[in-house]
């Protein structure tokens, strides 16, 4: 097959895009650019020399289009320049670059979300529904109190819950709100005070105070057991240390005479007949004694 029919079976090019081919095709030959457009030759030898390249390739360019690129590239159009620096061209080019930093700025977004998702749901949520529980504590507490005793410490944890909420004092709330839970642990408590019999455990023990060494204190040993036959555990204050401890089993201080009885009773059969110092009811903070106490009691012997 001949070169005419060759370049006659080929496509034509459209005329601007084979333009900007063939600046690109004197560019790539730069040596011929630079001998042909800085000498006296005429612009026809350059396109006779532009013609003759793309017939290589098979490809008929007109001479009005290679006219075109030659001046084209005299011009420098068809080149690439780069924008001068402006706000504008920075926001292209970070937005150009979004897939580099975009996936950290999403993933930073979303740290931030769910700390404050957590903030509200830990910290906001729960402070901000503190003085709701407080009241509704309080009513319950006031209701369930049956002794003036237990009446007047509601009363009195009351007073510090009002004041921590005039001052928004979130430290005191949350303490005066778990003071009301205790005390509605307490009162919902029933029990019975055992003196514990147990073989190999003491029944009662004495001490000699620090204040007066020719003295002794005498102390039953004793646990509080529930209707159905569970130990519990009860906070209790210690004459000696002047400290609260959570124990399951304490000495109540009693008169010589009732100990020395208990005592005698034991030791007669191992078995207390009379093992019960007193009777704990809801409602109320401590026990009705049935055997004389001075309500002194200590939490380790």
């Amino acid at each position: 097959m001949s070169e005419t029919g060759t370049i006659a079976e080929k496509q034509p090019l459209d005329e601007v895009m084979l333009a900007m081919d063939v600046v690109d095709t004197l560019r790539h030959h730069e040596k011929l650019v630079a001998r042909e457009l800085d000498s006296d030759t005429r612009d026809e030898q350059l396109k006779e020399k532009l013609r003759k390249i793309y017939r290589t390739q098979g490809i008929e360019v007109p001479d009005h289009v290679l006219e075109e690129g030659v001046q084209a590239l005299r011009e420098d159009r068809f080149s690439y320049r780069a924008p001068k620096k402006s706000f504008a061209n920075r926001l292209a080019r970070i937005y150009v670059s979004r897939d580099r930093w975009g996936k950290w700025l999403i993933g930073m977004v979303a740290v931030c979300l769910l700390a404050l998702v957590a903030y509200q749901f830990m910290v906001a949520g729960p402070r901000s529904a503190l003085p709701e529980k407080i009241r509704s504590s309080y009513q319950v507490v006031r209701h369930r109190a049956q002794s003036d005793k237990a009446g007047n410490m509601v009363k009195r944890i009351n007073a510090q819950a009002e004041t921590a909420l005039q001052d928004g004092n979130q430290k005191e709330m949350e303490k005066a709100l778990a003071s009301f839970d205790q005390l509605k642990q307490l009162l919902d408590q029933e029990y019975t005070l055992r003196i514990v019999a147990r073989p190999g455990e003491p029944s009662g023990v004495w001490r000699v105070p620090d204040l007066n060494t020719k003295a002794r204190n005498y102390y039953l040993i004793v646990e509080p057991v529930a209707a159905d036959g569970e130990i519990l555990q009860v906070p209790v204050m210690s004459e000696e240390t002047g400290k609260q401890a959570v124990v399951s089993k304490w000495g109540m201080r009693v008169e010589e005479d009732i100990f020395q009885r208990i005592a005698a009773d034991k030791k007669d059969d191992g078995i207390i007949q009379n093992n019960t110092l007193g009777n704990k009811k809801k409602g109320h903070l401590e026990p009705g004694y049935t055997i004389p106490t001075s309500g002194g009691a200590i939490t380790s012997w």
